[in-house]
């Protein structure tokens, strides 16, 4: 059993999540679609991806290291079109054996985790070679002016009221970083995610698991 809680974030998050999805929906739908095979979610939060998995995805586990957001997770799991089973797990430690899923999905997650780059690595792992990272993530702007923003909102009360939230980190390089290569990257504006400043903008796209000799 993990040691993860936010109660004030789960709560506030859960309430906010539909809000978001006014304008998140549709990119959510987009990020999962063509899926298919044993997925992963890490960071599965309330279960708000659930019901956007296409019906050729044969199995999901779901980790979501939070308490109340599991449960909010659970109830979303039994009404998914999928099979869903929501575990308990940190993104540097997941609970599953190497090789064991042909995707992972990771959205509005690599904000949080304390590691980034460990978080990547452990994903890594339990992909099989050639398997899919998809994501939808926020990121650093790229204007000074909202950078120093977000960096102030990092450095004060930003991530103790948002589960840990980071605002300014370039997601994409770390992805790169991790040995993946990235096959599709769009990047959203808060206009058309729905999804405020400081925690915007987005990028949404594809990356490959590739071996050691850079082979996907």
């Amino acid at each position: 059993m993990t040691h993860v809680r936010h109660p004030l974030f789960a709560r506030l998050y859960a309430r906010v999540v539909p809000l978001m999805d006014r304008g998140l929906a549709v990119h959510r739908a987009r990020l999962l679609a063509g899926l298919s095979g044993r997925v992963i979610e890490v960071g599965a939060g309330t279960g708000a991806n659930f019901p956007h998995y296409p019906p050729e995805v044969a199995a999901l586990l779901a980790v979501e290291p939070e308490a109340h957001l599991r449960k909010l997770a659970e109830a979303a799991g039994r009404e998914a079109p999928i099979p869903v089973e929501v575990a308990d797990g940190v993104a540097d430690r997941l609970p599953a054996e190497d090789g064991t899923f042909d995707a992972a999905v990771v959205s509005l997650v690599l904000c949080t985790v304390p590691d980034p780059g460990a978080a990547l690595a452990e994903i890594a792992r339990v992909l099989r070679p050639g398997g899919e990272l998809r994501f939808l993530e926020h990121v650093r702007a790229t204007t000074p002016g909202r950078r120093r923003v977000q960096r102030l909102a990092d450095a004060t009360l930003w991530p103790r009221v948002n589960g840990g939230c980071r605002t300014g980190r370039d997601t994409a390089a770390a992805i790169a970083a991790a040995g993946f290569t990235i096959e599709r990257l769009d990047h959203l504006d808060s206009a058309e995610s729905g999804v405020p400043f400081p925690a915007a903008p987005q990028i949404i796209g594809t990356a490959l698991r590739t071996d050691r000799a850079g082979r996907a």
